[in-house]
Parts: C-alpha cells; sequence; structure tokens
C-alpha cells in the first residue's frame, strides 16, 4: 500500500509543532500535542481509524521510516536553521553551500526520527495497544541514541517545560529525560484518542485533562531560593570578525572588559548592590586572549587585585609540545585570585565538531577548507573544579537595594565554613547542552556551576534562548546556581530551580551583579546519571526483540 497523503501531512504537522515549543516562540503548551499526529501517521492504518479503511497490516517498517524522516528533518530544519546563519556569516560559505550543509544536517539527524517511526510501525502491526504502550519509552530511548551517538542532545523534548518548576522537581531524579518521557506519555494518551474505536471521549477527556493539568502547574512557584554570595556578569558585545586581530583592538577589547568589570554601566532592575562582588566573570571571547600573553596577565591580576575578587576569564590555553611537533590550543577558562596569582585552568573537554576541530581529519581532509573559522583545539582531560577562598565575616554579602525584584528571596549570613571557600565548576559553551557530562562537576564536588559563552555565532536566532533553557536544565537537575556570562547574550543568573533571577539585555554592553549560593548536596541524577533513559532504552529493545520473534513464529 502507499502512504496516505494525510500521514504525510500528519508527520510534517508534527514537526511544525515541534518546532514552535522552542525558542521562538516557545510555545511550550503545544509540547503537550506536538507527537500525536506522528503517533497517529503511524498507527492510525491497523487502527482502521482517523485514515480511512486501510491494509489491516498497516504500513511497513519502511514507510514507518520515511514517515518519521519527514518529521525529524523539517523539525531540525526549523529548530537549527541557524546553522545557515553561521555558514555564511562566519564561515564565509556561499549562500547555496551554506544551505546545502545546513540541508544535509537536518538529513542527517532526521535518521532518529525515522528509527522510532520505523519502530513503531514494526510494533504496532499486530498490537496497536503494545506500540502505545512502548511509545514513551521508545521516544526516550531514540532521544538518549542522538545525544550519545550524534553527540548532539539539542533540545530535547523536555526543555520544552524548562519554565514549568513542578514537572522540573523529576529532573534532580530522572534528568530531562523524564520530561521528555511525560511530554511522550500524554501525547500517546491523545493519539490513542483519536486511534480508538471505544471510549474515544473518555481517553480523549483523559488526554485533554493530562495535558492542561501538567501545564497548569507550570503557575506554581515556590519561595524564592536563598543567596549568599554575589557575582559580576560581564556582557562585552563583541563583533565577531573573521579579519585578524589587530594590538589596538586587543588593548581596546581587554581595556573594556576590566572597565565593565569595575564599573557596571547597566544592571538589570533590582540588581544594584551594597557591597562589591567577590567574583567577576568574563564571557567565552572571539578574541584571541591566550593564557601567556604578559599583558593579558597584568590586566587580569591588575583587576583582581583592584578589586578584591576571583575573576574568572575566558582564554586560549597552551600546552607546548613533548618531543617536538606542534603547540596544543585549548579552549580553557582561567581563574584568578584576589592576590593576582593564576589558581588554575580548566581546558573545554567536549570541542564543537567542524567549529573547533575536524573530526575524522584523514579521512575529512577537505573538510577544514569549507570555512575560515574552523578551530583547531585540543580536547582537555580533567573536568577541573576550581576552589575559591572566602575569609570569615568577609563573605560578599549584601542586599539590593531594590526588594520589589527580589521579594522573598533571602540574603542570610555567610555559612559557617565561609573561611573554607566552595568550589565551581566551569564549563564552556556547547558543553552546556550534555546532561551526563555536566553533573560530573557536582559530582567533582562542583558547588555552583558556571557557563561562559560565544553566542554571537547565532546573530538574532532563536539559538540563544535554546541555548540558555538547556544550561537552565542542567541547573536543575543538579540543583546548582549556574552564573552564565556570555559575549552578546543570554547573560544571568539561574537559581536551582531553573528561574532566571536577573539576566541582561541582548546585544548590549553590559555588566550585572547576580545573586547566588552554594549548594553541597548531590542530586541522584547526579550521582547516577542517565539511568532513566537507559533504562526506557533496554524496556523499548526489549519488547521490539519479543515482537519481533513473535512474529517470525520463534516465541510461542
Amino acid at each position: 500500500m502507499r502512504i496516505p497523503a494525510k500521514a504525510w501531512a500528519f508527520a510534517a504537522l508534527s514537526a511544525v509543532l515541534q518546532v514552535l515549543i522552542f525558542p521562538t516562540p516557545s510555545w511550550a503548551w503545544l509540547s503537550w500535542v506536538a507527537l500525536a499526529p506522528l503517533l497517529v501517521a503511524l498507527l492510525a492504518q491497523p487502527a482502521e481509524q482517523v485514515m480511512g479503511p486501510g491494509d489491516a497490516e498497516g504500513l511497513t517498517m519502511a514507510q514507518g521510516f520515511k514517515l518519521g524522516y519527514l518529521c525529524g528533518a523539517l523539525w531540525y530544519l526549523g529548530s537549527c536553521y541557524w546553522v545557515f546563519h553561521v555558514m555564511n556569516t562566519y564561515g564565509g560559505l556561499p549562500a547555496p553551500v551554506a544551505a546545502g550543509i545546513l540541508v544535509l544536517f537536518c538529513l542527517y539527524l532526521g535518521l532518529y526520527h525515522g528509527l522510532f517511526g520505523a519502530l513503531m510501525v514494526r510494533l504496532g502491526r499486530k498490537s496497536v495497544p503494545l506500540a502505545l504502550i512502548v511509545s514513551p519509552f521508545l521516544w526516550v530511548g531514540v532521544e538518549l541514541a542522538r545525544s550519545r551517538i550524534t553527540g548532539f542532545p539539542w533540545d530535547l523534548l523536555g526543555t520544552a517545560q524548562v519554565d514549568n518548576i513542578a514537572l522540573t522537581r523529576i529532573a534532580p531524579y530522572t534528568g530531562v529525560y523524564g520530561i521528555s518521557f511525560v511530554i511522550a506519555l500524554v501525547n500517546t494518551l491523545l493519539a490513542a484518542a483519536l486511534l480508538a474505536r471505544r471510549k474515544r471521549l473518555t481517553i480523549g477527556l483523559a488526554a485533554l485533562a493530562a495535558g492542561i493539568g501538567l501545564q497548569a502547574l507550570a503557575v506554581w512557584r515556590p519561595a524564592e531560593s536563598p543567596t549568599t554570595h554575589m557575582a559580576r556578569l560581564v556582557q562585552q558585545n563583541v563583533p565577531i570578525t573573521q579579519s585578524p586581530w589587530t594590538a589596538d583592538q586587543f588593548d581596546h577589547t581587554i581595556a573594556e572588559l576590566a572597565d565593565l568589570s569595575r564599573q557596571p554601566k547597566g544592571s538589570a532592575p533590582g540588581q544594584q548592590w551594597s557591597a562589591a562582588p567577590r567574583l567577576i566573570i568574563w564571557p567565552e571571547s572571539p578574541a584571541p586572549f591566550y593564557v601567556n600573553d604578559p599583558k593579558l596577565n597584568h590586566w587580569l591580576s591588575t583587576l583582581a587585585t583592584d578589586q578584591n575578587a576571583y575573576v574568572l576569564a575566558g582564554s586560549l590555553g597552551i600546552r607546548a609540545p613533548q618531543g617536538g611537533g606542534e603547540y596544543d590550543i585549548f579552549n580553557s577558562a582561567v581563574l584568578v585570585a584576589p592576590s593576582g596569582a593564576h589558581v588554575a585552568r580548566y581546558d573545554k573537554v567536549h570541542l564543537v565538531p567542524f567549529g573547533e576541530y575536524v573530526p575524522f581529519q584523514e579521512v575529512l581532509f577537505f573538510a577544514k577548507n569549507l570555512t575560515r573559522q574552523v578551530g583547531t583545539f585540543s580536547r582537555g582531560q580533567d573536568r577541573t573544579v576550581f576552589k575559591l577562598l572566602t575569609q570569615p565575616g568577609a563573605a560578599p554579602v549584601a542586599e539590593p537595594t531594590n526588594h520589589a525584584h527580589h521579594e522573598g528571596m533571602a540574603m542570610p549570613a555567610p555559612p559557617p565554613d565561609a573561611g573554607e571557600g566552595y568550589r565551581l565548576g566551569a564549563f564552556i559553551c556547547y558543553e552546556s547542552v550534555f546532561p551526563d557530562e555536566v553533573r560530573l562537576f557536582a559530582l567533582n564536588g562542583a558547588q555552583v556551576f558556571v557557563n561562559i559563552s560565544n553566542d554571537g555565532w547565532f546573530g538574532n536566532s532563536g539559538a540563544p534562548g535554546q541555548h540558555l533553557n538547556m544550561a537552565r536544565m542542567r541547573a536543575i537537575e543538579n540543583r546548582r546556581w549556574l552564573l552564565r556570562s556570555t559575549n552578546t547574550g543570554i547573560t544571568g543568573a539561574v537559581d536551582p530551580y531553573g528561574r532566571v533571577v536577573a539576566s541582561a539585555p541582548r546585544n548590549a554592553r553590559v555588566a550585572i551583579n547576580v545573586p547566588y549560593a552554594m549548594i553541597t548536596e548531590t542530586t541522584f541524577y547526579t550521582r547516577r546519571g542517565d539511568w532513566f533513559a537507559y533504562a526506557c532504552a533496554i524496556i523499548s529493545l526489549a519488547a521490539a526483540f519479543v515482537r519481533f520473534r513473535l512474529q517470525a513464529g520463534i516465541l510461542r
């Protein structure tokens, strides 16, 4: 049989709905219905509903793959359209070539939706109820495969509900995948109602009630998270240039960073404080700041001593070759103490493919010449956690002058162990999208998270908002404060519930003071990682295995 036209339309509709639930426009409420059209398209034929009478056996696995593939490719095209902007504007590629890369990128990632479609059809050929039961498990299993195999867990379904504080309370146990499961489950109920011969109204009302009820939880707000410290986040808004940096540009850029660090030129409402911050954070910068540059070291040390504060700055780390060869260059974050001494350095572990390195260079030897902006960074080896010392009685505790903005936010005295200091985990840019990797910082003792990034590559697309939401989910999963400093935005502070308590406007040259606190306890997710996602994958594989065996007549 041929795939009905309505099935193609339903698959495309599902793709459009999935695009709309993420920034922009971030219509999260649509997540409760976004998958249902795809499920109906895949299972309607054997159910002999919605699409009209058809072959009782339904679609083939190949046809299910095609429907899922269409949905996935269209979704990525609508969600990751910013890839064209990056390749065309900053990669220097002609528009047709950049568009071709975007299409190939989406066609590749669409394979995962295709896998979901093929397995759903296979499970549903003889038993639609079985396919529907397995559906949320299979969806999470496919998301895990995309995260692990492709290494691109961008916009996992659960991230769409990052503002739903009541629902995200499961994330410290299951990670973002648990939220994806709940969303997929509600969509499955809705699809079951559309496919049902009997009790359609009952199932439909149950699905509707579940979706409305879960979305209504988003209005619930717990008390403001207590804070004990203050940091200054710098957003310089430096243009990304393809031309080599001159000495004058370097001097001007670093002088401006230092000036913003001393005297904030802007602040979010309610963020004027009576005490100086003890932590200043610079973003990942497009400027070539090498950690061994005497000029950079002088600026950082002078700033740290003048402000009596730690300074954490994005930079380029260098390691001398052993036994000859080229120097290793790292995308790094360096921490300078109030004494002016360099305390430690973190080298980015998870690099951006084709942005910071070319994978499989022996095979893809031509890829390095596709763009002038491709990096040649080396991979860091350790999830370094910085230790910051504080003096008893001198911890940066301050009361905001505008209480309306932080109504109910407690500012208690420093903890008894303030003199022993606290630990900070800093991850860089793209690393924030990987749940199972960010948790390692908390597992290594980080009591507060820092994310430095340069999202200027994305232009005015929805990508900075998508990126921020994924970073917010990392704060929720690990119950940590997150301090985020970016070059062009979105810069701000995120509390352990994922709420943005202060932020700077995008594309503005600004520094803001933000509150934060340290948390020592680790969550179940921090300790166990993606256990829930793996469990879903195992259940899905087991169900598929049993179904295949039964259909082959091996199991009786």
